[in-house]
């Protein structure tokens, strides 16, 4: 039912006469009816104000307090909160057995391009500025917040800023160019969307059209030497399908370490249906698995 509402919230802001009240307006539902959604059993919601933000640390049971999962949320950088991923991070964190920071940077159109990365940034820079070490840290995020994890990674190695521990990105939004062969030979599998909706996104995150292939925006354009071993997962019947495969090339040519998942007959960000879909919690148990190995001694909230 999530999905379905979502679904029609998402297309509700792709119209010619989009306008920032519109947008205002489907936060508003969207998040008022995430709340009825439950965050995992044994992990506790506590608000926070991090690099002058609104952020909620999801904490599972006995997990340790010097390792975090850094989760940015998805929205086409235009809907999304705390509220609509709190359930799909707090079983992310559950399974990987870590605490996870999930700040609400700031959005579009009011925030334009790039004031959700600089948010990022600073979110990273404050946890190591509060003792963190870069390889306690995980990255993630799903949709827009792959994305985002991706820029906010090549800000910080341009900035001279040690390199988390790992990144995870589901279903990642890397390309709002749409110049992907999947924007094509996926439109008529995706549930959810046509490359027509990335135009909107494009329109209402970037000022200037020359932004829309910046590297920050479009990571699929990007030099990624000297980005952190990586995990994608992402459906085969969504047409972000290109956005993952084509960064997994990148970052393969570049000698890097990337492990990424096509699964058969999903969607975009599927893992939000945990709960309701038996491959939505096989796909959060294989992230929790994945950020386990990277922080070695960290062991997962029993069932």
């Amino acid at each position: 039912m999530f999905r379905r509402i979502t679904s029609r919230l998402v297309k509700g802001i792709n119209k010619s006469t989009i306008d920032a009240a519109h947008i205002v307006e489907v936060r508003d539902r969207l998040n008022r009816m995430s709340r009825f959604l439950k965050h995992a059993f044994g992990v506790s919601v506590d608000a926070t104000t991090v690099n002058g933000l609104y952020a909620e640390w999801l904490r599972p049971k006995a997990a340790p307090d010097d390792k975090v999962l850094l989760y940015l949320h998805g929205g086409a950088y235009l809907i999304g909160s705390c509220d609509t991923h709190r359930q799909l991070v707090s079983h992310i964190a559950r399974a990987a057995g870590i605490n996870a920071l999930v700040p609400d940077y700031r959005l579009a159109p009011e925030h334009r391009f790039p004031a959700a990365v600089e948010d990022a940034v600073g979110v990273y820079r404050s946890l190591l500025a509060d003792g963190f070490k870069p390889g306690d840290i995980v990255i993630a995020g799903d949709s827009a917040g792959g994305g985002l994890t991706v820029a906010t990674l090549l800000s910080l190695r341009h900035s001279g800023v040690p390199m988390p521990a790992a990144a995870v990105l589901l279903s990642p939004f890397l390309d709002v160019t749409a110049s992907g062969e999947s924007a094509t030979t996926r439109a008529d599998q995706d549930p959810w969307f046509d490359a027509a909706d990335l135009a909107v996104v494009a329109d209402n995150y970037c000022t200037d059209p020359v932004e829309l292939k910046n590297p920050l925006v479009s990571p699929v354009f990007a030099n990624v030497a000297g980005l952190p071993p990586t995990f994608i997962q992402v459906g085969d019947d969504e047409i972000l399908l290109s956005d993952a495969t084509r960064f997994a090339a990148l970052m393969e040519k570049a000698g890097l370490e990337v492990q990424l998942e096509i699964w058969p007959e999903m969607w975009h960000v599927f893992q939000l249906l945990v709960g309701k879909m038996p491959e939505s919690r096989k796909a959060i148990k294989k992230i929790g698995a994945y950020i386990r190995e990277r922080m070695k001694s960290v062991e997962p909230l029993e069932a």
